[in-house]
């Protein structure tokens, strides 16, 4: 029975491995020994290798390093946490605590080309503290250590002062691992929306360009954030952020229509009594040169039109024109002497607009109506504990109405999630359309030094709690305090599930040679004294690849738990004394819910009731058609 190996099955996808892997799949040539050899590979890539002296590039220092950071696996896992959680149960929803840059690698094998929409509010870097720090060999210790999980209780963090001579680059090492990984989870048809002000958007256009690849930038949306001017600014009143958009694939991804508004269906009428429906005249005539585009037109009251405009010409031939007039497609005015001008048909249009770049606050909200909205959601014992920068729900909204269908699961991430406006919005769109969309949203607990909320992801988890109960008193469906009871809206997930980032629930071997023999006594029982079996199982999820949200089935044989998961993807076992009937109990699983993949199997290495158990388990699950069977 193989154990799962800390280096491997312990960490997080190891990025850097797989892509060597792919590159030696396509260039199996510029390998030797296991190595790239890049004078073959430049060989093989001809012409199109540039001179290092000559190419354009966006470079700055420390790019390398944050590279590796992106590359380096985590050894952290996500712990669960139902009791800050709703509808723990059946919620697909998901908020992760913890920084989002160990959080992104740990999402990694589970959500990998699953999610359809990532909406990120990024620090804009205005002079404010950083607190990503990212030291690639310890990044989760230093993250254990700032949340006073480990020593060095509340580690604190230096500002990225804009007087530093590092200010842009901090921002850049910070966002380019963020961003490298997040790629990697988008589906194929999914998008990117990135808020940001004034000061890095250059700076992310470009570090987007390298990661996303500039011919998947879709355009620049300007978000006119304010209702009204800055009197006190000194040059100019900033009205407005920038939102950049960036697809995966710009050849897959296309942005839904938006509802077409009342005054633009308001220019269709039905003069003629037309049994096509209501309709609206268009101009005959156009400045493009046309060689068939100057005939005169006689019209039915007898006037004749001798051509188009000075300087323009017909749009369409004089055959093609009068096959639309014997359509009743023309429309020659009330007395029948009008500039004929062809009809288009409400119904013949498209149902829908298409997206502008400008985004009014109006129509998406602005910064007032967000605080306002994030009052409503959560009660604040001072003005000093209000979060400063949310975005209006409208915005985000805007983001789902293009880029997600409520008929499908769509998964939306949000990994800079602050007050969670994104879950809010999710919610919101769901309740509007009975929508399935899901949201995962990730929020490094950054202290307030307010009193009510000690930090900023426990304004976002109660955001969340405060629109489920809002949503659910809506449909007269909530009933009390909803941490304590289920709320269920008809087919609506409102719930989440809360997890918290931390370190591995397995001991690390650390042999201790001054004191060997108790060092080898910790050794049998690997599994941390202070980790639940539920911390356990959903550090196997990751580790498996499994959704963090996929149903898990208890069973009871011989007075033992096994957990199926997945629909029998994964089974789990972790008691002691583990006996030949709950192994048999396992094999009759595999028979009974014939999995769509290879069923696989966990024990503890020492829960068997004695070595003649552990020998034959495996004859047993291989009899059943179980192949990959592995101990903790």
């Amino acid at each position: 029975m193989k154990k799962l190996d800390p280096a491997s099955d312990g960490s997080s996808t190891d990025i850097l491995k797989d892509n060597i892997a792919q590159l030696q799949a396509i260039f199996p040539e510029a390998f030797t020994e296991g190595k790239v050899d890049f004078d073959v590979l430049k060989e093989t890539l001809g012409e199109y290798v540039e001179d290092k002296e000559e190419r354009y590039s966006f470079t700055w220092h420390g790019k390398a390093n944050a590279r590796r950071i992106a590359q380096t696996p985590s050894s952290g896992t996500l712990r669960p946490c139902p009791e800050e959680s709703v509808n723990w149960d059946t919620t697909q929803n998901l908020f992760i605590e913890g920084d989002n840059l160990e959080v992104l690698k740990l999402l990694q094998k589970s959500y990998h080309s699953r999610v359809k929409m990532i909406y990120i509010d990024p620090p804009y870097n205005t002079g404010n503290e950083f607190i990503y720090p990212d030291d690639f060999k310890d990044n989760l210790q230093t993250y254990l250590r700032y949340t006073g999980q480990v020593g060095n209780d509340g580690l604190k963090l230096s500002a990225n002062s804009d007087s530093s001579g590092r200010f842009h680059t901090n921002w850049l090492n910070m966002m380019y691992p963020r961003l490298k990984l997040a790629k990697n989870l988008l589906r194929e048809d999914g998008v990117l929306f990135v808020s940001i002000g004034e000061n890095e958007v250059t700076n992310l256009r470009q570090l987007c360009n390298e990661i996303m690849g500039e011919e998947n930038f879709i355009t620049s949306v300007i978000w006119q954030k304010v209702y009204a001017p800055k009197s006190s600014a000194r040059h100019f009143s900033e009205d407005h952020d920038y939102i950049l958009v960036y697809a995966r694939s710009s050849e897959t991804w296309m942005p839904n229509l938006l509802p077409r508004t009342k005054e633009q269906d308001a220019a269709y009428k039905n003069f003629d009594n037309d049994e096509r429906g209501l309709w609206r005249p268009d101009n005959l005539s156009a400045r493009n040169y046309y060689s068939k585009g100057t005939y005169p037109i006689k019209c039915p009251g007898g006037r004749v039109v001798e051509g188009p405009p000075q300087g323009r010409y017909w749009r369409i031939s004089e055959e093609r024109f009068w096959e639309l007039d014997r359509d009743n497609r023309i429309w020659w005015g009330k007395e029948g002497n009008g500039i004929p001008a062809p009809k288009i048909f409400l119904t013949e249009v498209k149902q829908g607009r298409v997206p502008q770049t400008l985004w009014k606050y109006d129509e998406v909200g602005h910064t007032q109506v967000a605080k306002k909205e994030l009052l409503g959601r959560v009660e604040f014992a001072s003005s000093d504990s209000v979060f400063d920068t949310p975005k209006p729900t409208a915005l985000i909204r805007r983001m789902l109405q293009l880029s997600t269908n409520q008929s499908t699961e769509d998964i939306v991430l949000d990994f800079f999630a602050g007050s969670a406006t994104t879950g809010d919005a999710v919610l919101q769109s769901n309740s509007a359309d009975n929508g399935n969309r899901r949201f995962i949203l990730v929020q490094i607990p950054e202290p307030t030094g307010a009193a009510d909320y000690a930090s900023i992801a426990d304004i976002g988890k109660h955001r969340i709690r405060g629109a489920i109960k809002s949503i659910g008193e809506s449909t007269d469906t909530a009933q009390g305090d909803l941490i304590d009871t289920n709320v269920e809206c008809g087919c609506q997930d409102l719930g989440f599930k809360v997890f918290k980032l931390d370190a591995s629930n397995i001991k690390p071997w650390d042999a201790d040679f001054d004191d060997l023999d108790n060092a080898l006594l910790d050794s049998v029982e690997n599994i941390k004294a202070d980790r639940s079996e539920a911390d356990v199982l959903y550090e196997l999820l990751l580790k498996y690849g499994l959704d963090l949200a996929v149903p898990i089935e208890e069973r009871k044989v011989g007075g033992k738990t096994i957990y199926c998961i997945g629909l029998g993807a994964l089974v789990v076992c972790l008691d002691q004394e583990i006996t030949l009937e709950v192994v048999e109990a396992i094999g009759l699983l595999k028979d009974e819910l014939s999995p769509e993949s290879a069923m696989r199997v966990v024990f503890k290495d020492g829960g068997f009731k004695d070595d003649v158990v552990k020998t034959n388990a495996l004859q047993i699950l291989k009899r059943h058609g179980v192949d990959d069977v592995r101990s903790l």
